[in-house]
């Protein structure tokens, strides 16, 4: 059905690419972005009806709370969230308001900063914790059983390796 919507409006492949998706490939594609986009979305609003901290917020309280001292360099946690450096930087501005995060000068480098996990941010991370990976469950791993969970993992982890 898509292939012949793509075909319709002159899509082609281009030279370096072999072939398009079929319908059925991108029925999939099109279902995982679905499933990702309401996942996210269900999450973030459990998260910030009942925290003062938003899902890519608690994502850089998570990386600080497993780093070494709970402190990262703004470029690793950028890449650690999935975000770009500005994207990171204006999330730990608004977590340091909050007084969850603090930034400190990189000893060894002048130029570089790291962020640093507060008491206050330790607390908010073990409250929001609960709500976060309540729903964790309840919007993800009860849909599937051990042996589909264990495949799907198998296969997130081939697409983000």
């Amino acid at each position: 059905m898509w292939t012949h919507a793509f075909r319709n409006i002159g899509a082609v492949a281009e030279p370096a690419v072999n072939r398009l998706p079929t319908g059925t490939e991108l029925d999939a594609w099109r279902s995982f972005l679905r499933a990702h986009a309401r996942l996210v979305r269900v999450l973030e609003t459990e998260l910030v009806a009942e925290h003062p901290v938003s899902l890519g917020g608690y994502d850089v309280l998570v990386q600080l709370a497993e780093a070494p001292d709970r402190r990262l360099r703004m470029a690793e946690l950028a890449d650690a969230v999935l975000l770009s450096r500005s994207g990171v930087t204006r999330l730990v501005d608004r977590l340091e308001l909050a007084g969850m995060v603090t930034r400190e000068r990189f000893t060894g480098d002048g130029r570089g900063v790291v962020a640093v996990l507060t008491t206050k941010g330790v607390d908010t991370l073990r409250a929001a914790s609960r709500t976060h990976l309540a729903g964790v469950v309840r919007h993800f791993v009860d849909h599937f059983d051990d042996k589909e969970l264990t495949a799907f993992g198998e296969l997130c982890s081939r697409l983000s390796g």
